[in-house]
């Protein structure tokens, strides 16, 4: 398997997805509180972290993502028991492809890439990152010494984080970093972002959105019922895009809740 991943505690699997430019320690601050009732497996994305880079097909990147995790969940599960699947960001929009697939038994998305308004709201969010990666490499070298800075730390990390103070400085420096290098900005993720059609029975869907996001708004959560009618829609207050830092313990209780059994969060969705 070229993904490196984390396995950790007891119980229906929930395998957990992070955005574009992250790595599988994006959820930690959530970690404590989902391994007592939930074996979790953490990823890292192809290109991401430690693991291998994106295979190379003729296919748009964002379906060759698909492809991997779904290969991937595969491998995790165990016998005759699909996983649960949630991500943010990047990984929210492949979970969400999983679930309309019926790959998964239940899927929930933070803050899911894939429902802007338009071609012009999908290019604002490419522009940002691309604006943060420019200043990323003009720190370069510099990154480790002036992250230590609140100055700079600060305005850095607020574009992902409501809370950036609650970055660790470690986390903050990978961060950056990963700015710099990862190829998944410009691999496509500008390419339309399309979900499969969903397949019966519809699998249990729970979307929560960050009121302070600044890359993905919590206006593009009016789209989601158009793709996901049956889902079940969560506003999550005072929390940015990457919402796992800024309130562990909310964002667990919402991926547990999520992850349930899955006939009554179907039944339970608004």
């Amino acid at each position: 398997m070229t993904l490196k991943y984390d396995v950790a505690g007891t119980g229906p699997t929930l395998v957990l997805v992070h955005g574009v430019v992250h790595r599988r320690q994006a959820w930690d601050a959530v970690l404590p509180l989902l391994t007592p009732y939930r074996r979790v497996v953490t990823v890292d994305l192809p290109g991401h972290g430690e693991s291998a880079p994106l295979r190379e097909s003729g296919e748009n990147v964002l379906v060759r993502l698909q492809i991997e995790l779904t290969e991937f969940v595969r491998e995790v599960e165990e016998p005759d028991q699909q996983v649960h699947i949630a991500g943010n960001s990047l990984g929210g929009f492949v979970a969400l492809c999983l679930a309309a697939q019926g790959e998964v038994a239940s899927a929930t998305a933070l803050s899911p890439a894939g429902f802007f308004l338009n071609t012009a709201d999908q290019a604002r969010t490419m522009a940002t990152f691309r604006g943060m990666r420019a200043i990323a490499r003009t720190l370069g070298a510099s990154a480790p010494t002036a992250l230590k800075s609140r100055a700079v730390r600060y305005p850095s990390l607020l574009p992902f984080f409501a809370r950036p103070s609650r970055v660790p400085y470690e986390a903050a420096v990978a961060d950056v970093d990963s700015l710099t290098t990862n190829a998944m900005i410009d691999a496509g993720i500008d390419a339309p972002f399309e979900f499969p059609a969903l397949t019966e029975p519809l699998v249990p869907v729970t979307v929560a959105w960050g009121t302070r996001d600044l890359i993905l708004p919590r206006y593009q959560s009016r789209n989601v019922r158009r793709v996901f009618p049956h889902a079940r829609m969560i506003s999550v207050p005072g929390v940015g895009h990457v919402p796992m830092t800024d309130n562990p313990e909310l964002i667990a209780s919402i991926l547990l809740a999520g992850s349930e059994n899955a006939a009554e969060s179907n039944a339970g969705a608004i």
